[in-house]
Parts: structure tokens; C-alpha cells; sequence
């Protein structure tokens, strides 16, 4: 949509679009356009969920947008060095790559991987023509929400949230490790909203952060102990009489899960969550005598060894207690965002001769043999920085004979490829977009045309298809592809033509989820845990701090507006600091490597973690990274992100 503006005698003109970064809120933005460059964007006040206003990395785009470091030319590696060169010879060089290692390795010897860097729905069609050069070798697992995701599938057939309107419905809201003043800050009126009709709203994590403050109550508990207290809670559900009478009639397994959670005392498992008796009482009441009760479960406990337990543990709580299927209950992770969309004529996995797990990327390709991975195409990610063990995936990119990055911008990825073709910013996008945070749907669409020599990823795709003889298969406009992956919904009554004033709900979403209680089990019922994860190992002495590696203000990944500074500052207790003063430089070291950084004291958090910033780069020594040991999720294949040992060292400063 646009509108015409006067300022100063000088056309400005305003434009709207969609965020298609990796987000849950998926924001409404409108731009000020003056002469074809944007000058200032604000949120979308006819947005249900922006209602006027973005988040601070959003706000800052435009130095993105119109960053000097923006690529505007394909690069070729030509004597180690990156050139630029024109389009006709970035393409046939990737095109002949890939041909000659297809026609002497097989498709196998490929690998595509594409991640979140854009959440438009259009990117799968990157899948569907490696589908169709090959099929070729893909991903497998998620790095972000694996284990969660999994989860709650196992738990309710299906990981989707209500509507977030049912939250007016709520007389407690538990947000259960969720950080939403960064990751969710559209969620903030609308938990001020339901304050003020009486809901209390109480936060439980182990990082003290700004909703400590804002919310009614908080409690700070060790990190990953979250499963130990869904358990004493769930104990004291059973044991005072708070479970839903009906619960046998929709969940199985309750017998097993009352006898795991009765397997100790309250107190023994509150002990192993560092958190008070007073406060599984009070959880307890809450969900019980105090529903409708919701839990808002933050997505970085599930990036622990143990995290879908963690999640399995708070749907159980959710259901026993008889929150599912009410207004202003439910347990939400996730919001079925690809639901309104047809991919299905992507196969994925199905049909792939090989997949890699995403957390071990950097080991999959060093190690994968018959074939060997010869050559890469990189689709809106970052791997070298998004994935742990960065010095394992340069290394193992650096050794692959073809490596291609679609990209606006020279990220660590991209700086060890062979080729580098660069594609449209968030501004400049024309796709499809659901959001992971609520259940609206649109598209976003160019408010400003993209520099000279920049292409959408979808010309790119074609460009490549129609030298390796697929241009049929990848033939059409971005609009085409849009109505067709849209058929779902159109058929629901939701047109393209109707979205392209605006967003609208997802006409296949649910207001309330599980209403009724008919779950999407094979049962129909709730398939509730039965057995508890694995201990946590000791604590080795020579590693006494837990590392999280968090999103912030200024970056939620390495793709976004504005880098973490080099030196990282680590936020630590001051006890904690090993004598390191703060403002001091130091060295924080894992049994994968060490860091630079500045310690800054603080006496909010525990003194058993030390936290960086997430997003920052390999290459300037500022990525965390590069400290991650690379391990798996119990379920999901996701990463186990949030658990590794580390210890600080002081050094002296140069």
C-alpha cells in the first residue's frame, strides 16, 4: 500500500511492507520514500500486532540498507582473492561447478542448506530447484526450536499456539523463560493489557533481564533446572487436588507422569532447580485453582541436552492442570506460520540422498564420505557464525571446491566462499510471510527497487535454472509463485489481492487451540512424558560458568542491523569475576577455545553464568560461537546451544 505525502515541495512518499527477518512479530513497516531511497521507517499503526512501533533493530535498517559494506556485485574468487564480475560469469562458473561435481560425484557430492535469514515463504524455491538439479544433499533438524518443536508434536500432535487475543481471557500469564522485551516486544502491550484487567504476569528465568522489573513477580532459577520445577509443580498438582477431573479422559499416560513427578519429594526437586518450595506453591496455584492460566515458554530452554523434556514437562503441566483448550490457557512455543501455504511440492528429507544435522554442520561436511561434499549453496544463512563450533564450519568451507552465498553483505560465511552472489534486503523483498509470534498472514513488497546489480533471490534461482535446463520448472513472476503457494488459504477466502492491503488472520488458524479438547495425536488425546531425561553431569571445577549466549537489543543474529563490539562484553556477578575488575579485559575460555572480552560486573545475575552477546563475527573474534561445543538436543536435532563450560582468565590489557 502506499500514500502520497508533500514535504517541503519535495514528493515523500509512504510504503508498506513486512519484516521478514528471523522474528516472531514479523512487523508491520511503513517507509517514507523521497527520490527512490528511503528515508525513515516507523511501525505500522494498522498492524494488530506493531501497532506503530518496531523494535530498535528494525529502527536502525537503514543503516543496513545503505551500509558502503552492501555488496552490489557477484564475486568470484579468482587467485584467492574475491572479485567482482558480472552476473553472466558468477553463474556460468557455479553452473559448470555444479554440473561437472553432479556428472563426476553424483548430486549427493552437493549440499544446499538454507536457514531463517529471511523468513519469506518464496525462499523454499531454492529447495525445489536443488530438488530438481538432484535431488541433492539438505539439512536436517533445527538449530533454533528442534527440540520444542518436537515436543510439543509429541505431546499434541502438532507444536501451534491460540490466538493471541485469548490472552484477554487469562488470569495468570507465566512467561516460562521468555525474554519478550528482545525476542517478543510486541507481546508488552498485550501483557500490559491483560494486567489491566486484573491478570498478574510473572516471569521465571535464570537471567535477570528487563521484565525482572516490569512484571509482577520474578524468579530466578538455575539454568536448566526448568525441568526439576515443572515436576515439583506438577507434584504438588497431584498431591493438593489441583488436576483437572477430566484429565484421564485426554491424556494418556497420567498415571506414568503423576508417578514421575511424585518420584521425589517436592523440596529434592526444587533443590535441583535453585528454586524455593514457595515458588512451585505458588506456580501450582496458578495453574490450578488460578486458570486460565498460559505459559509462554521462551525457545532458549529447549536449546539444552535435555530441552524437550523441559518443554514436555510444561505441556504437561498445561494439560493436567486443564488449560488446553480454553480461553487464555495453553502452553505456546510456536505458531504454525507455513500453515496457510502450499510447499508440499518441495519433498525435502523425503527424497534427499543424504541430509546433515544443522548443529553439526562444520563436522558433517569435513566428515561425509561416498561422496565426499563438494560443493555448497547458501540460502539465507550464515552457518560459520549462526552454528557452534565456528572454527570447525570455516575450516570445513574453506576446503569445499564450490562454494556459493546468496547475500547482501560480506558475512563470515561469505568471506571464505568461491562465489558470492548478492540478493535484496527486507526493504526490497517480494514474498509471502506467516509469523512464528501470532497468526496473521501477508506479503512484503518492494518500497524501494534494489541497487544496479543486485537480484531477488528468486531471479538468482531462475538465472542458474535456466543454465542447467530447469527454467520451466522455476518459470514465473514472484506474484505467480505467491497464488500458488498461497492456495491454502485462498481456498479458505484469504486472496492475494486482499493480503496486498494488508495483513489478515490465517483463516486456518485456530482462535483457540485444542477447544474441546481434541488434540492431533493419533489418539486424539494428550501424550503425556513418562520418563525423566538424563541427569545433568557434574560441574567440572576447571569450567565453574555456564555460557549464554543471548540476543540483545542491537543484534538478534549475525544478520542483523548492528554487530556485537570486539571485544564482547561478558555480563558477569561480581563474585564471580575472578578478581577480573570490571571494565577489565579478559580471556573467557572453553575446552574449544578462548575469547577477548570486557567484563562488565553484574550483580543481577547468578553467580554460576556468564553471558555474551549473540550475533556477533567469527572473523572479528567476537562470535560465541566459536567457544560452542557442537551437541544435540535429546529430541528434535536441535542444537544444545545453552550449556556450555567456561571459565574467566585474566590477561593483561594491551
Amino acid at each position: 500500500m502506499r500514500r502520497a505525502l508533500e514535504r517541503g515541495g519535495v514528493a515523500l512518499e509512504e510504503r508498506k511492507t513486512l519484516c521478514n527477518r528471523d522474528c516472531p512479530d514479523t512487523c508491520g513497516i511503513v517507509a517514507s520514500v523521497r527520490e527512490g531511497r528511503v528515508v525513515k521507517l516507523r511501525g505500522d499503526r494498522d498492524h494488530p500486532v506493531t501497532r506503530g512501533f518496531l523494535c530498535y533493530r528494525t529502527n536502525q535498517f537503514l543503516e543496513r540498507q545503505y551500509s558502503p559494506e552492501r555488496l552490489t556485485s557477484p564475486l568470484l574468487r579468482k587467485s584467492g582473492e574475491l572479485s567482482p564480475v558480472g552476473w553472466d560469469e558468477a553463474l556460468d562458473h557455479v553452473a559448470s561447478g555444479l554440473r561437472r561435481i553432479i556428472d563426476e560425484s553424483g548430486p549427493a557430492a552437493v549440499f544446499h542448506y538454507r536457514s531463517g535469514g529471511s523468513l519469506g515463504l518464496l525462499k523454499v524455491l531454492s529447495d525445489y530447484f536443488f530438488e530438481r538439479l538432484g535431488p541433492v544433499t539438505v539439512k536436517r533438524g533445527d538449530i533454533c526450536s528442534g527440540a520444542g518443536e518436537a515436543a510439543q508434536e509429541l505431546d499434541f500432535g502438532v507444536s501451534d499456539s491460540s490466538d493471541l487475543s485469548t490472552l484477554a481471557h487469562s488470569r495468570h500469564i507465566l512467561l516460562w523463560g521468555k525474554n519478550v522485551h528482545v525476542s517478543s516486544p510486541h507481546l508488552i502491550p498485550m501483557l500490559d493489557a491483560a494486567r489491566a484487567r486484573g491478570a498478574e504476569v510473572v516471569l521465571i528465568d535464570p537471567v535477570a533481564h528487563a521484565g525482572a522489573a516490569r512484571f509482577d513477580a520474578y524468579h530466578q532459577l538455575a539454568p536448566g533446572g526448568d525441568f526439576a520445577l515443572a515436576m515439583a509443580v506438577a507434584a504438588l498438582l497431584f498431591e493438593r487436588g489441583h488436576v483437572d477431573p477430566r484429565a484421564g479422559d485426554y491424556c494418556d499416560g497420567l498415571e506414568e507422569f503423576r508417578a514421575l513427578a511424585l518420584s521425589r519429594g517436592v523440596a529434592s526437586w526444587c533443590r535441583e532447580a535453585d528454586a524455593s518450595l514457595a515458588l512451585a506453591e505458588d506456580l501450582a496455584l496458578r495453574l490450578g485453582p488460578g486458570k486460565p492460566c498460559c505459559i509462554l515458554v521462551g525457545w532458549g530452554m529447549g536449546r539444552r541436552s535435555n530441552g524437550g523434556a523441559i518443554v514436555r514437562a510444561l505441556d504437561a503441566l498445561g494439560a493436567i492442570s486443564g488449560n488446553l483448550g480454553i480461553p487464555g490457557g495453553g502452553v505456546s512455543f510456536y505458531f504454525r506460520r507455513r500453515r496457510a501455504f502450499d510447499t508440499s511440492f518441495v519433498r525435502g528429507t523425503a527424497v534427499a540422498p543424504r541430509s546433515v544435522l544443522e548443529p553439526l554442520f562444520g563436522q558433517a561436511l569435513l566428515e561425509a564420505r561416498d561422496p565426499p561434499i563438494r560443493a555448497l549453496w547458501v540460502t539465507a544463512g550464515n552457518p560459520v557464525a549462526m552454528l557452534p563450533d565456528s572454527a570447525r564450519s570455516a575450516r570445513a568451507l574453506a576446503a569445499l571446491e564450490l562454494s556459493v552465498v546468496v547475500d547482501s553483505f560480506l558475512t563470515d560465511t561469505a568471506r571464505l566462499a568461491s562465489v558470492v552472489l548478492p540478493t535484496t534486503t527486507l526493504l526490497e523483498d517480494d514474498d509471502l510471510l506467516g509469523s512464528y509470534g501470532h497468526h496473521l498472514i501477508g506479503v512484503s513488497q518492494p518500497v524501494v527497487a534494489p541497487p544496479p546489480g543486485v537480484k531477488t533471490d528468486l531471479e538468482i534461482i531462475q538465472g542458474l535454472a535456466a543454465r542447467l535446463g530447469l527454467e520451466a520448472e522455476l518459470a514465473g513472476s514472484a506474484r505467480d509463485w505467491k497464488r500458488r503457494l498461497l492456495a491454502p488459504a485462498s481456498a479458505a477466502g484469504v486472496q492475494l489481492e486482499d493480503l496486498e492491503q494488508g495483513p489478515l488472520q490465517n483463516p486456518l488458524a485456530e482462535r483457540v487451540l485444542f477447544e474441546g479438547r481434541r488434540f492431533f495425536t493419533a489418539s486424539g488425546r494428550v501424550n503425556l512424558l513418562r520418563t525423566a531425561p538424563a541427569p545433568r553431569p557434574a560441574v567440572d571445577p576447571a569450567y565453574p560458568l555456564e555460557l549464554l549466549a543471548l540476543s540483545t537489543r542491537d543484534a538478534q543474529s549475525a544478520q542483523w542491523a548492528r554487530a556485537a563490539p570486539s571485544p564482547l562484553w561478558a555480563s558477569v556477578h561480581p563474585e564471580a569475576a575472578s578478581g577480573i575488575e570490571d571494565g577489565a579485559v579478559a580471556r573467557l575460555v572453553s575446552a574449544l577455545g578462548a575469547l577477548q572480552v570486557r567484563v562488565r560486573h553484574d550483580a543481577r545475575q547468578r553467580r554460576d553464568v556468564v553471558l555474551l552477546p549473540k550475533g556477533g563475527h567469527h572473523h572479528l573474534a567476537a562470535s560465541a560461537n566459536s567457544l560452542l561445543e557442537a551437541r544435540l538436543t535429546d529430541i528434535g536435532e536441535g542444537g544444545a546451544l545453552y550449556e556450555q563450560r567456561v571459565r574467566l582468565e585474566r590477561v593483561s590489557e594491551a
